[in-house]
């Protein structure tokens, strides 16, 4: 069995932003078993979670937002904490953005290598690649296919055949078996030269010299020196171990790349959180940990509202996981449709918030509370759902809070997803009985 693993002692890493030039001072410091990886920002009580779902969209790098608390360019730091095995730990910040060192993970590597690593108590998160999961756009690809189960085999094709200083560049590395610190770390991120003017112009990077970053001009580096002759895939790979670590766990298998940015990496981490739902789902099909008579006993809803059947598995106050059967005598059928019937995707977001309710209800049971629908984000309706189906409902709770109650939450029939949504909640006092 691996053993999760965080830092011994907080360390930190001062610097100047990539983007905006700002400065900041990042802390890196322990974490507790199962926290994964998060970030504090300075004066923001919300934290940030390393979690695909927290990604917005941003042009040539990887950020994360919650709740409107936001941390910029988080790449490189991930690609330095999941390249050293590490699972927990708190990163705080002083400033939005990350400080950028030398456009590499190395020096993240550095001072998590001088705070030392730790095992913990707990097992290794894992997914395990079975069947391949592919993305691609235009001519640039990425897929997860089955490969090694004890660690993740990379082959990155980088395909700058017509800028001769870059060329073409194959590179393989296996994370958790090849050394990290020394082969993939150093490799700074690079951009060609016309791109270096245009970004200026835009007052973006504004701060940098040559000195500072790998601008890429005809005839190779301009005022600099490459680290490695194939440096260029060599932090692309570097990038792509930064974006996988949103997964949330330590994958396994063999990832192929063409060209790949982080936007097309954020499109299999998505596919892979679907697959890992999926299995999760899957494997959590046994006999119910509540039935419907205990659910009556914690939600208020009766027929014809009830939209929770059973409770299959309540991980503590974390993660819980429920059934809604479908059939053709749920009255919305008569009007939704007659001739066509499908369940509305309301209902379906009030089974994923029931089971919500449930989950919270473990916090909440002592404290006097309820918990009263406030806002639905994200919410996304992938497949319809029919009489004869049978629901998978999913909630995980992102943090609870005195006043207000955060899950994100998923529906799957058949081994596919329904519906997803993050849903949040405000924490009112129960009506005495």
């Amino acid at each position: 069995m691996n053993r999760q693993k965080t830092i011994k002692t907080p360390v930190t890493v001062d610097g100047r932003s990539l983007f905006s030039g700002q400065p900041c001072t990042l802390r890196f410091a322990p974490a507790e078993p199962d926290t994964g990886i998060v970030f504090i920002r300075a004066n923001e009580p919300t934290p940030i979670v390393a979690d695909i779902a927290n990604v917005p969209k941003r042009p040539r790098r990887t950020s994360l937002e919650q709740d409107h608390a936001v941390v910029e360019t988080v790449e490189h730091v991930l690609a330095a904490v999941s390249g050293m095995g590490i699972d927990n730990v708190r990163i705080e910040l002083s400033a939005a953005e990350t400080p950028s060192t030398d456009g590499s993970a190395l020096l993240f590597v550095q001072a998590l290598q001088q705070a030392g690593i730790q095992e913990q108590s707990a097992e290794q998160k894992v997914f395990m690649v079975t069947e391949p999961i592919a993305v691609s756009e235009n001519d640039a690809m990425l897929a997860a296919l089955p490969g090694p189960t004890d660690c993740l085999d990379i082959l990155y094709d980088l395909d700058y055949g017509d800028v001769p200083s870059i060329g073409r560049q194959v590179l393989g590395f296996r994370l958790d078996k090849d050394n990290f610190a020394s082969q993939i770390a150093p490799a700074r991120t690079f951009s060609l030269e016309e791109e270096a003017r245009v970004f200026q112009a835009q007052g973006i990077g504004a701060h940098l010299t040559p000195h500072d970053v790998l601008i890429m001009g005809p005839n190779g580096p301009i005022d600099n020196a490459l680290r490695f002759d194939d440096e260029h895939v060599r932090h692309k790979i570097s990038d792509l171990i930064g974006d996988l670590a949103l997964l949330g766990r330590r994958l396994r298998g063999r990832i192929v790349a063409y060209k790949s940015g982080h936007e097309l990496n954020h499109k299999l981490i998505h596919k892979l959180a679907e697959a890992i739902a999926i299995e999760r789902a899957s494997t959590q099909m046994s006999e119910p940990v509540l039935d419907v008579r205990k659910i009556m006993r914690l939600l208020p809803h009766r027929y014809p509202f009830l939209m929770v059947d059973r409770l299959l598995s309540l991980e503590g106050d974390t993660r819980a996981i429920g059934i809604k059967n479908v059939t053709i005598n749920e009255p919305y059928f008569q009007g939704h449709y007659p001739s066509q019937p499908i369940m509305p995707g309301v209902m379906i977001l009030e089974a994923m918030a029931q089971l919500s309710g449930l989950l919270l209800s473990r916090r909440l049971e002592h404290a006097g509370k309820v918990a009263v629908l406030l806002s639905m984000d994200r919410v996304k309706m992938r497949r319809p759902v029919r009489p004869g189906d049978q629901l998978i409902l999913e909630a995980e709770a992102v943090h609870v809070r005195p006043r207000t109650g955060h899950c994100r939450c998923r529906a799957l029939v058949d081994n596919e997803v329904a519906a997803e949504a993050e849903i949040k909640f405000m924490l009112v006092d129960a009506e005495p009985a």
